[in-house]
């Protein structure tokens, strides 16, 4: 901004707190992991999928070396790709697992899908903590917003930030791509509506990071997206 009594040009610094997000990409299915926090130190980690020790020490090392402190353990759904590092991160950091309810039958029946694909030595924690939509999650100066987006899985969950403009969909929307509705509790016409509702009402310019793959805007989905473009 000029200003006209010195003639000089005046520096706004922007003072606002920000939310940083840091990505990590774990397990054989390329699940991302996502690192919230703040100038405060304080954050929060959604969908831990750390399964091998080299994980776990990649994560653990990067909150060391900011010298942050965990406070939240979030789940956006709880197929067995995302919740695999639960208990490492609830145990290590004292925190208990926070989830919306209507993704507590797969956290009963965990073992069996692990079994199932793979997953030697799994142990699942049970979720204490419940959100519901538009519940505030709040961390440090910052806050996100719970937004209910089922139909990939029942009680799948994104958290949007407005103020830094991203939101968090989980295996709900990707980059040119949706979630899968043929698992168990999917629902493709839920699907849609969710994505419709919830996500594509979003500014134009918000940042998607999604729970696998590259990270998106929600104006490019609604362009460019071959499952939400209206024929």
């Amino acid at each position: 901004m000029l200003c006209k009594i010195c003639n000089t040009f005046a520096i706004t610094i922007n003072t606002q707190p920000m939310i940083t997000v840091k990505t990590f990409v774990f397990n054989p299915f390329q699940v991302n992991t996502y690192l919230l926090f703040d100038e405060t130190g304080e954050c929060v980690i959604i969908d831990p999928g750390c399964m091998e020790e080299y994980e776990e020490i990649q994560l653990l090392g990067f909150i060391e070396t900011k010298k942050l402190r965990p406070v939240r353990l979030l789940n956006t759904h709880a197929h067995i790709d995302h919740i695999a590092g639960n208990k490492y991160i609830s145990r290590k950091y004292n925190l208990t697992l926070e989830v919306h309810k209507d993704s507590l039958r797969f956290f009963r029946h965990a073992a069996n899908h692990a079994e199932t694909f793979g997953f030697i030595d799994f142990e699942s924690i049970e979720p204490t903590g419940f959100i519901s939509d538009s519940d505030i999650i709040r961390f440090g100066n910052s806050e996100l917003k719970v937004l209910y987006t089922p139909g990939h899985a029942d009680g799948s969950i994104s958290f949007y930030s407005e103020k830094d403009g991203f939101v968090i969909t989980g295996d709900v929307l990707f980059y040119l791509s949706i979630g899968r509705a043929d698992l168990p509790s999917g629902n493709y016409k839920l699907l849609i509506e969710s994505i419709q509702s919830k996500l594509l009402v979003l500014p134009e310019n918000t940042l998607v990071y999604p729970g696998h793959g590259l990270s998106t805007t929600i104006g490019y989905e609604k362009k460019n997206n071959p499952f939400l473009i209206q024929g």
